[in-house]
């Protein structure tokens, strides 16, 4: 380790400096609109760059404290490297390399909170974190609608809080606020069943995510909140299935599972009639038949990692709407990555988003503490939502997939995921 002042290497080992560093990972993460219409680029690019030298300090400091595993999973490895490699071929090499660089950095981030932090830390610091953005979104709103009674378009606020929504916060879109307000809302319900937070803040920052949920208005994020429900309820009756009895329990979940997609498939009119989202997905379907019709060429190996969309080159420039404005991305992760990394970048996106969540989920379904129902339940919201948006693959929602990806691989080994009987667990503060 390097040689250090006492005095710093006090500070930079403190478990408060470490809690505070997370809380502000996941605040900066959530927040990047915010920051960039308030500070521009260069502002935020540079608070990340301080997150991340204050990070690489308090690791090197504590070096010798952290434990188990610190390498994150392969198949994660793996999609970043591909996606580093598309500046080979990447006719805009210039944006991939920035895209790859804001990639890392939010990577790195996420990394160092979960190395240094344990499933109910996390939870708390995204629980800190997100109650200030929602109570910020929530502030906003009602003084654009109520106060000044008119919109803020610097900061996407339509004012229209009176009339229940659509509102966006300090998000940009509805449905950005909607991903957050539903991870967010899983960590809270964690909270109180943990009792790490009085009940009085459990019951407000719960009420407070579901207004935000509610008030989007939005099919996909209010379709995605009742399916992360139901799941929480089959989790429930998982965790009280006798142990040697679980494994068929979850085959069976599968099957309904399947069951329920093919039928979701079937009658996806009627579904689309009930949800009145007839317009969106036309609008959607305008934009992926687009992506799709460019990819052709490129199937493989897709056009070269952004992130983020940029709508100012090409192809992007070329991928208009009926309004004939660029969109901001491909409004589905899936179809997104094909579009930028080609089949070989799905089949490593699904690869990566298979083994975490199966590992969470398996490892909620055996494990005594309902803190390791977050991560699976977290990952389902960001596999469901992106189907109708990309934030998986950039800021908050990349963000939230690492932190959960890494923590599932740390905390489950495959020699033991499917075995009937698991191993004994390590014993917890708090049992839920």
């Amino acid at each position: 380790m390097l040689r250090m002042p006492t005095v710093l290497l006090e500070i930079l080992r403190s478990r408060p400096l470490s809690a505070a560093l997370a809380t502000a990972g996941v605040l900066v993460a959530a927040t990047s609109f915010l920051w960039v219409r308030l500070t521009g680029w260069p502002g935020y690019l540079g608070a990340l760059g301080i997150l991340i030298v204050l990070m690489a300090l308090v690791l090197i400091a504590r070096y010798d404290e952290i434990e188990g595993v610190v390498v994150p999973p392969l198949s994660l490895l793996a999609f970043v490297g591909w996606a580093g490699a598309s500046v080979l071929w990447s006719p805009y090499q210039w944006v991939t390399l920035g895209g790859m660089a804001y990639l890392l950095a939010v990577t790195a981030i996420a990394l160092f909170i979960a190395f240094t932090r344990d499933t109910l830390q996390i939870i708390r610091a995204f629980g800190d974190a997100l109650r200030l953005v929602l109570g910020l979104s929530l502030g906003i709103e009602i003084f654009a609608g109520l106060v000044i009674d008119m919109p803020i378009p610097y900061l996407n606020v339509t004012a229209r809080i009176v009339e229940l929504g659509p509102i966006s916060g300090i998000l940009q879109t509805r449905n950005q606020l909607g991903t957050i307000a539903i991870i967010a809302a899983i960590g809270f319900a964690t909270e109180w069943r943990t009792q790490s937070v009085t009940r009085t803040t459990s019951i407000l920052s719960m009420a407070g995510a579901g207004a935000c949920i509610l008030l989007t208005r939005s099919p996909v994020i209010i379709t995605t909140a009742g399916l992360v429900v139901i799941a929480a309820g089959v989790l429930y009756l998982v965790r009280r299935v006798r142990p040697e009895r679980r494994q068929p329990w979850q085959f069976a979940i599968l099957g309904l599972t399947t069951i329920g997609v093919v039928l979701a498939w079937v009658f996806r009119d009627t579904l689309i009639a009930v949800t009145n989202s007839g317009g969106q997905l036309n609008y959607r379907l305008g934009v992926w038949s687009r992506m799709l019709e460019l990819v052709s060429d490129r199937v493989a190996t897709g056009w070269g990692w952004t992130g983020r969309w940029h709508p100012d080159v090409p192809p992007f420039m070329t991928i208009t709407t009926p309004n004939a404005q660029p969109p901001l991305s491909g409004l589905n992760a899936y179809i997104d990555v094909l579009f930028q990394l080609g089949a070989v970048g799905v089949a490593l996106l699904a690869v990566t988003l298979a083994l975490a969540f199966a590992r969470s989920w398996l490892l909620a379904g055996r494990r005594r503490s309902i803190i390791y129902a977050w991560p699976a339940l977290s990952l389902l919201a960001l596999i469901l939502i992106s189907t109708a948006e990309s934030s998986l693959l950039a800021e908050f929602g990349w963000f939230v997939f690492v932190v959960c990806s890494v923590k599932a691989s740390q905390e489950l080994s495959w020699r033991t995921a499917f075995s009937r009987v698991t191993a004994p667990e390590l014993p917890h503060s708090y049992e839920g």
